[in-house]
């Protein structure tokens, strides 16, 4: 069998000048708009072996075009093939990784050794990233991957800043870390909740989130064993349980059902911490979050990074910046595993305290500047007299009320009811394509 050696990846190229902002892409519609609003890198999924079997995916033609878009901007596209492959998913990963190779993807992100050594051997023009779910947590593990021939590994949620800043002391080698959207509430991804509750493997891409269901306790009362509610235990006669085994609501009633799902992870407050401590690439969770959530927390990120790397002694947090998370749909945020180990006060128990959520409404397709007219592609209902926002990645939000409404023949309208129709609409500030326009739900 011929087999090709193992690149060895030395030298400071991995350490990179300026942290990269990787988003996700569930779909090639998401893929421009993460590239749009800023994104060094965004990362997919093929049509096998990825963790969100969920997900809209790509064929190789989407990835063709989404390559080709991302280009333009000076962007890449990574593939996550980090699933943990048993027999019957060997067959056909070689070709599948040529094919990926051929259209232009610039790295995998793997996390089985199986993938890892046959995408070495066989597309050495591939980049390998190892993927967070190999749990990798020290400088010795990261030394062995780069001996593999890895250029960058991904580390695992439960890594401390001060133990990242000790990696990078040690090896030189590219680090990527997620720094924001939802954590795992079990050890970097390998929960098997999901396997037993709906026999969908979380580990081959067929999670169904368990943890963020509501869940009600009970206790097993055993035949003879008496129960005693308040009614009874104020003078009324106890009641015997019948034969067989019963389950008795350990809740009263009005008590709201509990989850396990752990608070999102947010590090937007702590970009110099980040970039002090080495990371190269800073990881946005979300490839099954809405255009919006994507739009928004990339162009929140861009901001502060590039404010800090152009002046580093004078930064500051803009509050802007943390307005425009709060835009998008989030669970309550904390800073997960970089400074502290988390512990019951960074779980959801109860009902979630969600800031109040935008819905996408429109996307800016044309403005003319002489008479102030938008040309807006509807992507939810909208009707004058309604307060709206436009944002995009090269201006600051601003807020006005929907006037008069046009078809683009110049027909009045009295609402945007219609999915992707062109409505035309007087704008109170310049507009640009690709601006969205956004409404509260």
């Amino acid at each position: 069998m011929n087999t090709v050696a193992k690149p060895q990846y030395k030298g400071k190229r991995y350490r990179l000048d300026k942290p990269e902002l990787l988003a996700p892409a569930g779909n090639l519609e998401k893929l421009k708009f993460a590239v749009h609003y800023g994104a060094d890198a965004v990362y997919i999924g093929g049509q096998k072996y990825g963790l969100r079997s969920n997900a809209d995916n790509f064929s190789f033609e989407e990835m063709r075009e989404g390559v080709e878009f991302a280009k333009k901007y000076g962007a890449k596209v990574f593939v996550a093939t980090n699933i943990y492959a048993h027999n019957e998913d060997i067959a056909g990963i070689e070709e599948y990784l040529r094919n990926l190779y051929e259209v232009g993807i610039a790295a995998i992100i793997v996390a089985d050794p199986a993938i890892v050594d046959i995408a070495l051997r066989t597309v050495p023009g591939l980049e390998v990233h190892l993927s967070t779910q190999q749990s990798t947590l020290n400088w010795q593990a990261v030394a062995f991957w780069k001996e593999e021939g890895l250029p960058r590994v991904v580390l695992g949620r439960e890594t401390s800043l001060q133990e990242i800043a000790e990696i990078k002391e040690h090896v030189d080698i590219e680090i990527e870390a997620f720094i924001h959207g939802a954590m795992c509430s079990s050890y970097s991804g390998r929960c098997v909740l999901s396997n037993h509750f709906t026999d969908r493997d979380s580990n081959r891409g067929g999670c169904c989130q368990s943890c963020r269901w509501k869940y009600d306790l009970f206790e097993d009362a055993r035949p003879g064993e008496v129960w005693v509610s308040e009614e009874q235990s104020a003078g009324e006669s106890p009641q015997r349980l019948e034969l067989g085994v019963t389950q008795l609501p350990l809740h009263q009633p009005e008590d709201n059902p509990f989850s396990m799902g752990a608070k999102d992870l947010c590090m937007l407050e702590s970009i110099p911490d980040l970039i002090e401590a080495g990371i190269d690439s800073f990881k946005i969770e979300g490839r099954m979050k809405s255009i919006h959530y994507v739009a928004t927390v990339v162009n929140a990120y861009r901001k502060a990074i590039d404010a800090y790397m152009a002046d580093p002694e004078h930064y500051e947090l803009k509050q802007e910046w943390l307005d425009e998370l709060n835009k998008a749909a989030n669970r309550p945020l904390n800073t997960g595993f970089f400074y502290d180990t988390p512990d019951h006060e960074d779980h959801i128990y109860e009902p979630e305290e969600k800031a109040a959520p935008y819905d996408f409404a429109g996307l800016v397709l044309d403005y003319d500047a002489e008479t102030g007219m938008a040309l807006i592609q509807q992507r939810n209902h909208f009707k004058p007299g309604q307060e709206v926002e436009f944002f995009g990645p090269d201006r600051l939000p601003f807020k006005q009320i929907v006037g008069e409404l046009q078809d683009e023949q110049g027909v009045p309208l009295d609402a945007a009811r219609h999915p992707l129709q062109h409505i035309r609409m007087k704008v109170e500030q310049p507009v640009a394509y690709f601006d969205m326009m956004r409404k509260k739900k």
